[in-house]
């Protein structure tokens, strides 16, 4: 069994402790809980690893955040990975700061690299884990707010949620999405 596991963000130092970067930095506690390390490859930072007899192939676009997709359905094709085998951690200003919720489907509502997925990939029926950081900004600024890094406050909650999330990762390898998110959507 082979699965996809994409974290949305944008590569480069300047934005990687910024809020869009979620889900860079859940892959990136992935790894090292694994201990193992990314290397750059084609469309993106690529790592992989074993869990309970499974295959996870973690990736971590490098076409920013807007070109998301061209990285998705490159790294589908190549593993030969159907599509209820992948799934994307990406953050979400519709949910207050620290909340998760896995998805199997849904909208892009408003996030580019959802978008940029949904319309390579030509489905909304992927599955996703959606990672809460509020929406602590005023009008017009909402580019500046996911852009911008985490408040002192959100880092001290930011590691145990991120552990939560590599959790619902290992659930979703093993036992499918709907168990998972039954067992830690209520969480």
């Amino acid at each position: 069994m082979k699965y996809l596991i994409i974290g949305l963000g944008n590569p480069g130092e300047k934005y990687k402790n910024t809020r869009h970067n979620i889900g860079f930095r859940v892959l990136d506690n992935l790894a090292s809980l694994s201990n193992i390390s990314f290397s750059t490859d084609k469309l993106a930072d690529v790592a992989s690893l074993k869990f309970k007899g499974r295959y996870l192939m973690l990736i971590k676009p490098n076409t920013f955040m807007n070109l998301s997709g061209k990285a998705v359905n490159y790294w589908m094709q190549k593993e030969k990975i159907p599509i209820e085998n992948i799934l994307v951690i990406t953050d979400d200003i519709a949910l207050p700061f620290s909340t998760i919720r896995m998805r199997s489907k849904g909208s892009d509502g408003g996030h580019n690299g959802l978008k940029d997925i949904i319309e390579t990939l030509s489905t909304t029926s992927f599955p996703r884990i959606k990672f809460g950081v509020g929406s602590e900004f005023s009008k017009g600024r909402q580019s500046d707010y996911v852009l911008g890094e985490w408040s002192e406050d959100e880092e001290i909650i930011l590691q145990a949620r991120i552990d939560f999330v590599v959790k619902m990762i290992q659930s979703f390898s093993t036992i499918g999405i709907n168990r998972t998110m039954n067992d830690f959507n209520r969480r």
